[in-house]
């Protein structure tokens, strides 16, 4: 049987005294795109940041077989662990090409000499960033911010992949561009684990979908059956052809 890429087992985090998430149980395997549906305040980006090392918990994690509970953020990321925030977090003042630079940290630290030329891997997927590589971050448009920080992402060489809300303030159609893209790095070998408000597109580009209301999965199996479960249409999708947000 072959090891999951990222378990976790009854997982439970928060704020302080506060507990946000109750006991949380996801699988997301090799080559595999998993989206986290909910409702604003489920705990979606709680789980990231738990997963990404920021705040501590209970429960497990293993990662590639091996538990990474104890390990730091630093520690994650050198394992090929990636997190595109919310924010985005892009350094505005620095060039394209400069906040790409900044994200190959990590192969520099393993020793790859050819750190540098996975900037073309990027421009490959996004062309128009390669358009723009001597323009100031802070210059972009919302969607291609989005590129920028995926790209920056990408250029650690990331195993596992991790998006919050990568539709975030977009246009319908740079959200659909968006998604195709995350669907093609698919093919690259990276894992994704994606956490989405626009529950229809999510669900389109997923294998597998968890939905999160208030701290705990309340429903989980394959995208496709999800997007045609009865309470998941009234709730988060809508009975029409228009995306919903939830």
């Amino acid at each position: 049987m072959t090891t999951p890429l990222l378990q976790i087992t009854g997982l439970r985090a928060g704020y302080g005294r506060a507990e946000v998430l109750h006991g949380i149980d996801l699988t997301l395997n090799k080559g595999s795109i998993v989206t986290v549906i909910g409702p604003n305040g489920a705990g979606k980006t709680t789980l990231l940041n738990t997963l990404m090392g920021v705040l501590p918990s209970k429960g497990s994690i293993h990662y590639n077989g091996t538990c990474i509970q104890e390990l730091t953020l630093e520690e994650r990321v050198m394992l090929g662990i990636a997190l595109v925030p919310e924010r985005r977090e892009l350094f505005s003042s620095m060039s394209v090409e400069d906040n790409l630079v900044l994200g190959g940290f990590r192969q520099m630290r393993l020793g790859n000499r050819q750190w540098r030329e996975h900037i073309d891997d990027v421009y490959t997927l996004f062309p128009r960033l390669k358009d723009r590589r001597t323009q100031t971050s802070g210059t972009l448009s919302g969607g291609e911010r989005q590129m920028l920080a995926v790209g920056r992402a990408l250029m650690s060489r990331p195993q596992l992949l991790m998006l919050d809300e990568p539709s975030l303030g977009l246009a319908p159609l740079i959200v659909q561009e968006i998604l195709r893209n995350v669907q093609a790095l698919r093919e690259t070998g990276v894992s994704i684990l994606l956490v989405e408000q626009n529950a229809r597109a999510a669900l389109e580009v997923a294998d597998h979908g968890y939905v999160l209301e208030m701290g705990e999965v309340s429903l989980q199996g394959p995208a496709s059956a999800l997007a045609d479960d009865a309470r998941v249409i009234e709730t988060y999708l809508g009975t029409g052809h228009n995306t919903t947000t939830a």
